[in-house]
């Protein structure tokens, strides 16, 4: 290899570093967090093992037997020799050696029977509170009870002399791991779950009305300007840039003014015998007319700045010799402006596009999905799902593969709009150099 390539790798290596850490690496790990059920509950390193009152409603529904699930759940006490052992460190040999020889081996469904028993002993503690203390010894229940090893856990239950079989055994550690595990539920949730079917068609709506909206405005806003005289399209840029350069909280917190109850909006019509409402949360259709507009007006402005760079590309002789030849202005646009657009308004539609899949901050403070599920968006639905859910339980699992199939729709937008708009023949180079 020359050193010239050499030297070009050197200087591609801090970008190449950037694209693996900030690009490559998430989306890896995205893709592999979404083939668990990590979530708030398993926590993200590990988990152990314990059998709740959740788990033992379970367990029959995945095959194990009734009765055995619900002996789980009872308090078994069992005079056996580490009971034993412990009643001698606490009590004394003369109480223990007297437990031994008249209850051992046996077996109390609750400790009111074993307290029972215990007060028959002649050296037994002479306070109720000791006898309680002294039952507890022998408990051997399992139910709310924290195993940081499979080993400790499966200890624990034989204990128990539930006589469980190697199948019963597995499944019932399988089920009482409270840990993250491997599993493709989280695409078969996304297939099922009516949220995910929603979500999907408000994404559908929002994209498909605020693209639109931003390309459609954006290439007004560019052509409108082109005609004016220099400082006053400048002027208008200007004003229609802002909402791009504000703040999104200030910005929204404009909108909200204008729409509230109390706002503008209600102020004025008020003067017209119009009931005061929240124009952006009144109804469905209010909250995406506020949504489109909201969005709209941002990505249009962006529009706007790329489609004049783009007017001023197109040599002026093309435009002077079609009025020369008696065109009109929509003549121009239409056979001159707009064929050579193709490039930009190609860039603009795939990275508004790719920017509306993606984003949400907008609709998360306007509506935060609201009203009830109406506005909520894919994108929104993943962060609600995996770092900002209603109830608290984050779904980390289910929000990384909500997640990465918004990078397959991304990915598979672009393509579709590589195609369309025939980007081979875009970047070729001109019939002159060929």
């Amino acid at each position: 290899m020359q050193r010239a390539h050499l030297l070009g790798l050197g200087f591609m290596a801090p970008a190449l570093l950037i694209v693996c850490l900030f690009f490559l690496a998430p989306v890896i790990l995205t893709a592999v967090f979404s083939f668990t059920n990590m979530s708030s509950g398993t926590g993200i390193s590990g988990g152990a093992y314990e059998v709740t009152e959740k788990t033992v409603r379970q367990l029959p529904e995945r095959g194990f037997p009734q009765a055995k699930a619900e002996m789980l759940a009872q308090d078994v006490y069992r005079i056996d020799p580490a009971g034993l052992t412990a009643l001698e460190a606490g009590y004394g040999k003369v109480l223990a050696d007297e437990v031994g020889k008249s209850l051992s081996g046996k077996t109390f469904n609750g400790r009111r029977d074993l307290e029972r028993a215990l007060k028959k002993m002649t050296a037994r503690p002479r306070s109720i509170r000791e006898i309680k203390v002294a039952a507890d010894l022998f408990k051997r229940s399992v139910l709310n009870t924290r195993y940081e090893t499979e080993d400790a856990f499966v200890a624990a239950i034989a204990d128990l002399d539930l006589k469980l079989d190697t199948s019963e055994r597995t499944l019932l550690s399988k089920v009482a791991y409270t840990g993250w595990t491997w599993t493709t539920e989280n695409y078969e949730l996304i297939a099922t779950l009516p949220s995910t079917l929603r979500a999907a068609a408000n994404t559908l709506t929002y994209v498909g009305f605020t693209l639109a909206f931003n390309v459609g405005f954006g290439l007004f806003l560019a052509l409108a300007t082109f005609y004016l005289p220099g400082a006053q399209a400048a002027t208008f840029r200007a004003i229609w840039i802002l909402p791009r350069i504000l703040p999104p909280v200030i910005y929204i917190m404009m909108w909200k003014w204008l729409t509230w109850d109390t706002g503008f909006i209600s102020s004025f019509l008020s003067n017209f015998d119009v009931t005061p409402r929240n124009w952006m949360l009144h109804s469905d259709i209010n909250a995406w007319v506020s949504i489109v507009l909201i969005n709209g007006f941002v990505g249009a402005s962006l529009g706007m700045i790329l489609f004049s760079s783009a007017l001023r590309a197109i040599p002026s002789s093309m435009l002077y010799a079609s009025e020369v030849d008696g065109a009109s202005r929509l003549q121009q646009i239409w056979y001159i402006i707009l064929p050579q657009l193709r490039w930009p308004i190609l860039f603009t539609t795939a990275y508004q596009t790719l920017s509306l899949l993606t984003s949400f901050d907008y609709i998360y403070l306007s509506t935060d999905g609201g009203p009830g599920s109406s506005t909520e968006v894919w994108a929104l639905y993943t962060f609600h799902t995996a770092l900002n859910n209603y109830g608290g339980a984050l779904q980390y699992g289910l929000g990384a593969a909500l997640a990465l199939v918004l990078v397959v729709i991304g990915i598979a937008a672009s393509l579709v709009y590589l195609r369309l708009f025939n980007f081979d023949k875009l970047v070729a180079k001109p019939r002159i150099e060929q």
